[in-house]
């Protein structure tokens, strides 16, 4: 049950969302995790700012699953969301900033699991 929230401070085309969906969905596997339970979203045109400066290509991800996160897979995990960014936007891995959570508690279709 993994959620993927992408910001990005730059506006993107339906194609690019399109990619980075696709990608990240692939890519969920690295935290055994199925892209059949994954949620994606994006948000272009956002404000970030950073060490004072607005980034003009910029990102921050949060990556949400249940259960606990492991550090091994959130390093992978990270220098995969970068390569995505990178490639499909020109993203400077050091535009962006990358964060994890696990939760115990995770509702889908009227329950809990």
């Amino acid at each position: 049950m993994p959620f993927i929230d992408v910001k990005l401070s730059k506006k993107i085309t339906n194609e690019e969302k399109e990619l980075i969906k696709s990608d990240l969905g692939k890519s969920i596997a690295i935290m055994h995790k199925p892209e059949s339970y994954l949620m994606v979203g994006i948000c272009d045109g956002y404000d970030l700012y950073f060490a004072g400066n607005k980034l003009d290509n910029g990102a921050y991800v949060a990556v949400s699953a249940f259960g606990k996160v492991s550090p091994a897979d959130a390093r992978k995990m990270t220098a995969k969301i970068c390569d995505i960014l990178k490639v499909r936007l020109s993203v400077d891995g050091s535009s962006v900033y990358v964060t994890y959570a696990g939760y115990d508690d995770w509702g889908w279709n009227g329950d809990n699991f």
